[in-house]
């Protein structure tokens, strides 16, 4: 370290040093006779004392991966399309006066979210003519659409 009486130079990150007893060495296990050595702390036998509990391994108990069923065969169910559904009657409340029913208006209205198909099903009556465009349409819905003087259009 450098001499702080005479000034020699000023003190420097690489004259810094651990105080004494603060860093231990790493114990080398497994190596000799000695304290750690032989079995390296792991004790005599079974799994533990072994290289490592398998991956998976829940104490004996049956493991997930067995208690679980194979499924078999495939399911088309990831590629089904779902519709937001809009009711006739919600239709006649949020278009009193008629007019043009588009899924951007439902969206602004809050009928619907945006980004997922919609489809008008039949349920309720309408008495205003309404030219609507969605996705998709119930057969209820269509006839009770063009009975009252409107226009189904499907996107």
């Amino acid at each position: 370290m450098a001499n702080a009486e005479n000034n020699e130079r000023p003190l420097g990150i690489h004259d810094l040093r651990p105080a004494k007893g603060a860093n231990r060495a790493k114990v080398r296990k497994g190596r000799g006779e000695a304290s750690k050595g032989k079995t390296a702390g792991r004790g005599t036998k079974g799994t533990k004392s072994r290289s490592k509990v398998p991956l998976g391994f829940e104490g004996g108990q049956v493991p997930l991966q067995r208690r679980l069923p194979k499924l078999k065969g495939f399911s088309n169910a990831l590629f089904k399309t779902t519709y937001q559904v809009v009711n006739l009657d919600k239709l006649g409340e949020l278009f009193p006066d008629g007019g043009d029913v588009t899924v951007d208006t439902l969206v602004e209205r809050g009928a619907v979210r945006k980004n997922q198909p919609v489809k008008v099903l039949g349920t309720g009556d309408i008495s205003v003519a309404l030219n609507v465009r969605a996705h998709a349409f119930s057969a209820s819905a269509k006839d009770k659409i063009a009975a009252a003087g409107g226009s189904v259009t499907e996107l």
